[in-house]
């Protein structure tokens, strides 16, 4: 029999699967933000009541909808740390609210949604009041698209996408809070913290995309659910305590169940493709279950050699 693979080998198994560049031209983000994963980690494994941030609007065409990615692994990420015993509660935009909610009652409940009109900046404020008066001690930021150099929130074409996008950028700093942050294109809250120009020079349409707006741990995974479940396969590791209960929701099962969730319940669509069903970045079950499969073997410690 195999000797037993340390904590630190479970991690680096678990980012080596989560991170890597699945046709973005996001390696050199990738090796920039090394670590990353389980720094965030091991931050997250000390907060008391977290707070996360997710949601992308889609407009192309005539398509006008929440994206797949972000709403899924947030849902995910807030019911495992809920049923591990922490608070934990999401905030999100009006036009990616229903995804949100959605995406939560299929992962099992227990997690608070804060919605925000894209405009309301009074809304914005109290929220800033009540993640202090909770005691949010952890600010986790999933797939939500952050202003860029000239203050513009931008998807991935470079779209100017502001009539859609609160400004959440403000309550991920306005806080005490520690700032994590899970992205996979540039152009996501978090991303400010990489060498300056890396993004301008690596990614299409980088100069006009990158996201300003830093952190203090950066995740950037091949897929923006991934990271979130890539944090939850890490807190199962510096967690034992935590492992078994987090291992029921790093199924194939329950990715596809909520993904499937945001899409009939809230007309979700790919971002990627636009088009309206249970695929994730242009992936489907195919590709994403066994990834979450195998996250939840390495969260049991059962993971092959």
């Amino acid at each position: 029999m195999s000797p037993r693979k340390s904590d630190a080998e479970r991690i680096a198994a678990i980012e080596a699967l989560v991170c890597r560049d699945v046709g973005r031209k996001t390696a050199e983000l990738i090796a920039a933000s090394a670590g990353g994963l389980a720094a965030a980690g091991r931050a997250l494994a000390g907060a008391t009541s977290v707070g996360l941030i997710t949601g992308f609007f889609v407009p192309r065409g005539e398509v006008a909808a929440p994206e797949t990615d972000g709403p899924v692994g947030t849902a995910l990420l807030a019911a495992a740390l809920s049923a591990c015993g922490l608070p934990a509660r999401i905030a999100v935009d009006t036009p990616c609210a229903g995804a949100v909610r959605a995406a939560v009652d299929a992962a099992g409940g227990g997690v608070g949604v804060d919605e925000v009109g894209v405009d309301d900046r009074a809304e914005l404020e109290r929220l800033v009041r009540d993640w202090r008066g909770a005691g949010v001690s952890h600010a986790v930021a999933i797939e939500r698209c952050g202003r860029s150099v000239d203050g513009r929130p931008r998807n991935m074409r470079g779209v100017d996408v502001a009539q859609w996008t609160a400004p959440l950028d403000d309550l991920f700093l306005a806080g005490p809070w520690a700032k994590l942050a899970v992205g996979d294109g540039g152009n996501e809250i978090g991303m400010g913290r990489l060498p300056a120009g890396l993004i301008a020079r690596t990614v299409p349409n980088g100069e006009k995309i990158a996201c300003v707006t830093s952190c203090d741990h950066l995740v950037v995974a091949g897929v923006s659910n991934w990271g979130a479940y890539g944090l939850m396969a890490v807190l199962a590791v510096l967690r034992p305590d935590w492992s078994a209960t987090i291992a029921k929701f790093l199924t194939a099962e329950r990715d596809l169940a909520v993904t499937r969730a945001t899409v009939e319940k809230a007309g979700a669509v790919d971002g990627v493709t636009a088009q309206r069903e249970a695929t994730v970045d242009g992936f489907g079950p195919e590709i994403h279950g066994p990834l979450v499969d195998e996250l939840g073997r390495i969260a049991r410690g059962q993971a092959a050699d």
